[in-house]
């Protein structure tokens, strides 16, 4: 247990029957009237809602143990995807549904980050970019130029971007795992 005097950004409190929300943002207010507050923004642990909560200041607030661990991915099994933790080589099953978007941009030996709460995955942490290469795109037509439109391209992963037209099949590009955005060549 903690006080909301306590809250840090990246905390995760446990609120509303135990679901999970980390502090993303919270500032401490003091009208000239009234009682202190702490205004909070939160966002939803599983689900990635974010909301607006305040709370009295000095109000006991429940803390989740969160424990982030670097993991490799290994290999698909059945529902589940296989990581293994790169320190102590433990291999660990976290089902698609935890993974959710970024089964998209993971390949063997992909490095990622998983959040653990007494014992189960929350979510997986990928990386800011990836490079991957491109298995088929439309082949460019001459006149084709970087200020012009977008395609259509599949992944070695199966996910598909839009990349510019210039950009053939087998290229290596790198892409924004949040957004699913083509940045540039690798």
């Amino acid at each position: 247990m903690a006080t909301t005097n306590d809250l840090k950004n990246g905390m995760v409190l446990k609120l509303d029957g135990g679901e999970l929300w980390a502090v993303v943002e919270f500032q401490h207010v003091k009208p000239g009237k009234g009682g202190a507050f702490v205004r909070t923004k939160l966002k939803n642990v599983l689900s990635g809602k974010v909301v607006d909560k305040t709370f009295n200041a000095g109000v006991k607030v429940d803390v989740a143990n969160v424990d982030k661990r670097e993991m490799q991915y290994s290999y698909k099994d059945g529902d589940d995807f296989v990581f293994m933790d790169t320190e102590t080589y433990d291999m660990v099953n976290v089902p698609t549904g935890t993974v959710g978007s970024a089964a998209n941009y993971m390949l063997e030996n992909t490095l990622a980050t998983i959040a653990f709460n007494e014992g189960s995955a929350l979510y997986v942490d990928l990386p800011a970019a990836v490079e991957l290469t491109i298995s088929s795109t439309e082949p460019g037509l001459q006149g084709d130029r970087s200020t012009g439109g977008t395609k259509p391209a599949t992944l070695e992963t199966g996910a598909e971007v839009k990349v510019p037209l210039f950009i053939t099949t087998g290229e290596k590009i790198k892409v924004d795992t949040r957004s699913g955005d083509y940045l540039g060549r690798a």
